[in-house]
Order: structure tokens, then sequence, then C-alpha cells
């Protein structure tokens, strides 16, 4: 473990930080931290980054609430950069995309990529603490878990017909439905993304351990 005298700060005092979803291995934002702004980020568990503009610490969240929860702090071979993995709490641009990082050399904005599930999450999220009249989503929650779970049934048998059809444009459009339904069942059962993504981490990091617990399920 390194010690923070250890690591290359600027002539300015400042080292260049990588935020890092932590589940989804994407990159959040660029920021930087000086000695101070370090020292609060190990002891508060959150990320505290050094504005270069206006000179002080700032709390990341603070009036947003979308704060960081750190899971993990690397140092590179040179120890003058970090990357940081967080659990975020909500979005880190300002401008209320999920990453910083939305925007490509051509000047398009990407939109077909993971991140869609996370903002489609939010939405589902947001429409059940906030109803809007007329919304179909609304209308699944004010109908209940039955009605949910009737229709991620009828969406999984809607994917395998269109497997069956071997039409990939059907299969697209199918599996699309079955993941908005899936996707409102774990906001209706308050389970969030991450709790999927640790539990497909722990099969695919420890095989082994995951086929004997199935197979005991299965006893």
């Amino acid at each position: 473990m390194i010690d923070i005298k250890e690591l290359k700060f600027d002539e300015k005092g400042l080292i260049p930080v990588i935020v890092q979803d932590y589940y989804k291995k994407q990159v959040l934002m660029l920021a930087y931290m000086n000695e101070e702004s370090l020292k609060l980020t190990l002891e508060k568990g959150e990320t505290y980054f050094f504005s270069r503009s206006r000179k002080e610490i700032w709390h990341k969240g603070e009036t947003s609430g979308n704060i960081q929860k750190v899971k993990k702090i690397f140092y590179d071979c040179d120890e003058d950069a970090l990357l940081i993995q967080v659990e975020p709490k909500g979005p880190a641009c300002h401008t209320g995309n999920i990453s910083c990082f939305y925007r490509s050399f051509d000047g398009e904005v990407e939109e077909g990529d993971i991140e869609i599930l996370s903002k489609l999450y939010e939405r589902v999220t947001d429409r059940k603490i906030n109803p809007v009249e007329g919304s179909y989503t609304n209308y699944l929650f004010e109908k209940g878990i039955d009605k949910i779970l009737k229709k991620v049934g009828e969406e999984a048998t809607e994917v395998v017909l269109a497997s069956k059809n071997d039409s990939k444009k059907e299969i697209v459009y199918e599996v699309s439905d079955l993941l908005y339904h899936l996707i409102v069942l774990l906001v209706d059962k308050g389970i969030k993304f991450e709790d999927v993504y640790s539990e497909l981490g722990r099969r695919y990091y420890k095989p082994k351990e995951f086929k004997e617990e199935h197979e005991e399920i299965k006893k």
C-alpha cells in the first residue's frame, strides 16, 4: 500500500483522477485532487475533488445528491495519476448524462450502449416515485406484481417465438420488450442493477463455487 506522500502531485499540488463505475467499468469523469481532498476521500468513503477554477475542495454530489461511494482506489506505475472505482448514486456529469464522456469525436452523442439500461432504470424509478398520467409504466405499478409478472412471462414467450421464427429484427424487438418489463420488476422489488452485476461477477470470477452452490440448491 502506497503512502500519500509517495504520490507525485504536480507543481500546483494536484493529481489527475479517473473515476470509473465499479460494476460496469464505464469511465465516468476526470477530475483533480490535492492531498487534502484525497485524505477526505479516504476518510469519508466518498469522492472529494479540488476545483481548479474555484480553487477549493468540493464534495461530489453535495448539492445534486449524485454522490460516489468509493469501492477501490488504484495508482498508476508512475505514481502520478489515480483511478477510483465508485458506486455512483446518480449521473456523474452536470449535464445529466451518466458519464462526462458521452460525445464522440465526430460530434455524435452515443445512445445505443449499455448506458441506456441505466437511463431506463432511472426513468422507471422516477415514474414510480413521480407518477405520470397515461404512463404505461405507472399502469403496471398500479396493477401490481401479478400484472408485472404476467407481462414478464408473456414477453419471455415472445422472445422464444421470435427466436423460432429466426428473425433477428423480431428477436431484438422482443428482447427489448422483455428487458423493459424486467426493469419494471426490479424497480418494483427494490433491486438495483448493481445487485445483478455483483451476482454475475460472482459467477464469472468464481465459477466453481457458483456451480457447487447451484448443484446444492437443486438437491
